[in-house]
C-alpha cells in the first residue's frame, strides 16, 4: 500500500492564510492511524506510533511563518539484528512560506553559483489562500529518523562475525601504490 509522495495530504495539516488573525493562529495535530500508516509506508519504517504537532502560524511577508514542535515515537529494524527498534523524536520546526510559484532561473551556461550555507533556508512556496503542512511534516520526521537504528548494547561484534584484517581490506592493494615520501 505505497502512497503517491504527490497525494499525501494530512487531514486537519492546512492552515488558510485569508481567515489567519492579526496574533497568528494555533494549531495542534495528532495524526491519525491510517495516515499514520501511510506515512510509515512512505518512510519506509514499520510503524509510526504516535505523531503530534504544536504549530504557531502568523502572517510573514505576505505569506506565513510556521514555527513549533514535531514529537514522534517509531519503530523500525535493527540494522545488526533487524528486531524492532523504538525511536522517540521531538524537533523544532520554523519555515517560511511565501505565495506564488517558484520560478525556475535558468542562469548562465556554467556560471559559477554561490551557497551560502549561514544564510537562511529558502522559503516554500504556496498557491492559493491555504497552506497545505503535510509535506513539512513528513520532511521534518523523515530528517530526524536515524538511518541505522540500533538496540542498547548491539554492535557489529556481536553477530560474531571475524574482524576483517587490513592485509584483506579492497584498500590494502592501494597502500602499495603510496610512495614513501607523500604526506597524504
Amino acid at each position: 500500500m505505497s502512497a503517491d509522495p504527490e497525494t499525501l495530504r494530512l487531514e486537519n495539516a492546512s492552515i488558510r492564510l485569508d481567515s489567519m488573525p492579526p496574533a497568528g493562529r494555533e494549531l495542534s495535530l495528532s495524526v491519525g492511524e491510517k495516515e499514520r500508516a501511510l506515512v510509515a509506508d512512505r518512510l519506509g519504517v514499520t510503524e509510526i506510533q504516535n505523531l503530534d504537532l504544536s504549530l504557531h502560524a502568523v502572517k510573514f511577508r505576505g505569506g506565513m511563518r510556521v514555527t513549533g514542535r514535531l514529537t514522534a515515537a517509531i519503530v523500525q529494524p535493527s540494522v545488526v539484528f533487524f528486531d524492532p527498534v523504538r525511536q522517540e523524536i521531538d524537533e523544532p520546526i520554523d519555515r517560511v512560506f511565501l505565495p506564488g510559484s517558484e520560478k525556475p532561473h535558468a542562469g548562465t551556461a556554467g556560471a559559477e553559483i554561490f551557497v551560502d550555507v549561514d544564510a537562511e533556508d529558502v522559503p516554500d512556496r504556496f498557491e492559493g489562500p491555504e497552506v497545505d503542512l503535510s509535506e513539512l511534516i513528513v520532511e521534518t520526521l523523515s530528517l530526524a529518523i536515524d538511518p541505522y537504528p540500533r538496540a542498547e548494547g548491539e554492535s557489529l561484534e556481536a553477530l560474531g562475525l571475524p574482524k576483517q584484517d587490513e592485509d584483506d581490506s579492497p584498500f590494502a592493494s592501494l597502500k602499495s601504490l603510496k610512495n614513501i615520501g607523500d604526506k597524504g
